[in-house]
C-alpha cells in the first residue's frame, strides 16, 4: 500500500469579503484542504495562515487550547442538510448551540439571537420549537446557514452546501448566501464539482486534481480561457441548452489512484496532449498571467 497524499503541495491566497472556489471529482482532495484549513483534519506539514488587522497566527501549529479562541471566526455548512442536524434537537437548540459551546450567550439573550438569525435566513420564528423531520432539505439547509452564521464568523466554508438540492432551491440558497456575505462581509470558501455553481458565486476558483492545485483564476477568465487540459475537459462537459452544439469532451479513465500516483504529471494518463517530458517531474504551478496559474509543462 502507498503513502496516501491526499493533499499535496497546495497554497492559495484568500483575500476578505471574497468567494474563493474549490472545484474538482470526487477524490480529487478539495473536501480534505477545506477540512484541513479549519483544522478539523490536522495537517501533516505546512501552514494555514489566519490573519485580521489583530492579530497573525498558523492555525496548524497552535494548540487545541488556542485554536479554540478561533473556532468563532470560521465555521461551516455540510453537504448534507438532513444528516448534518441532529433530529433529536429542536431548531432552537440546533441553532443556538454555538452559541452554548462558546458560552457567548444564554436565556432570553440567546433564544433572541436564534429568532433574529432564523429570520435572516428567510425561516420564521414560530420553528424554533420543532425538529428537522418537519422541514424541507432547502428549509434544513437554511438552518443549517443559520448555525454556521449565529456567531457572526469571518470565514465560512461551504462544502458542496446544494449539491444535494433541487436545481430551483439551489438558486434560493446561492441567492441567500450572497445576501449574507454583502450584509456580514463574509469571507467564503466555496467546495463544489458543479461548475455552474462555481461560476454563479465565486470570485476565484482553483481547479484540484489528485490532491494538487492545476490551476487557479478568477471565474470569468478560467471559463473564457481555460489553460490547464483538465480544466478544459470539465469545461467541455457542461451541458448547453442547445442540440446543434457538440460537446468535445474527451476525458477518460479514472482519477489518479493517490496511494500508487503516476511519476512526473498526476494528469498524465488522462492528458490527450501528453509527451515524455510530462513523466520526467511535477509540474509547479506558475503564474502565466495577472491572477491566473496552471500546472502544466506545456504553458511553463
Amino acid at each position: 500500500m502507498g503513502h496516501v497524499k491526499a493533499v499535496d503541495n497546495v497554497s492559495f491566497d484568500l483575500f476578505e469579503g471574497e468567494t474563493f472556489g474549490l472545484v474538482g471529482e470526487s477524490g480529487c482532495g478539495k473536501t480534505t484542504a477545506a477540512r484541513t484549513i479549519l483544522r478539523a483534519l490536522l495537517p501533516t506539514a505546512g501552514k494555514v495562515i489566519f490573519k485580521t488587522a489583530e492579530i497573525t497566527v498558523d492555525l496548524a501549529s497552535i494548540s487545541e487550547t488556542q485554536l479554540k479562541l478561533f473556532r468563532p471566526k470560521m465555521q461551516m455548512i455540510f453537504q448534507d442538510p438532513f444528516s448534518s442536524l441532529n433530529p433529536r434537537m429542536t431548531v432552537g437548540d440546533i441553532v443556538g448551540e454555538p452559541l452554548v459551546i462558546h458560552k457567548m450567550a444564554k436565556g432570553r439573550q440567546l433564544t433572541d439571537r436564534v429568532k433574529q438569525i432564523l429570520a435572516k435566513v428567510g425561516l420564521s420564528s414560530e420553528y424554533i420549537n420543532r425538529y428537522p423531520h418537519a422541514f424541507s432539505g432547502g428549509q434544513r439547509q437554511r438552518i443549517g446557514i443559520a448555525r454556521a452564521l449565529i456567531i457572526y464568523p469571518s470565514l465560512i466554508i461551504a462544502d458542496e452546501a446544494v449539491s444535494a438540492l433541487d436545481v430551483s432551491v439551489q438558486a434560493q440558497i446561492l441567492n441567500l448566501l450572497m445576501d449574507l456575505q454583502n450584509e456580514f462581509n463574509l469571507t467564503y470558501i466555496f467546495v463544489s464539482h458543479n461548475l455552474g455553481v462555481i461560476r454563479c458565486i465565486c470570485d476565484r476558483v482553483a481547479v484540484m486534481y489528485a490532491g494538487r492545485i492545476v490551476e487557479m483564476a478568477p471565474t470569468e477568465e478560467l471559463f473564457k480561457n481555460p489553460l490547464h487540459p483538465y480544466t478544459q475537459m470539465l469545461l467541455s462537459a457542461i451541458p448547453y441548452p442547445d442540440p446543434d452544439i457538440k460537446l468535445n469532451f474527451n476525458l477518460t479513465g479514472e482519477v489518479a489512484d493517490l496511494a500508487d500516483l503516476p511519476q512526473g504529471c498526476n494528469f498524465e494518463p488522462r492528458c490527450p496532449y501528453r509527451t515524455s517530458d510530462c513523466l520526467a517531474c511535477v509540474p509547479e504551478l506558475k503564474k502565466i498571467d495577472d491572477n491566473h496559474f496552471v500546472a502544466c509543462l506545456l504553458k511553463n
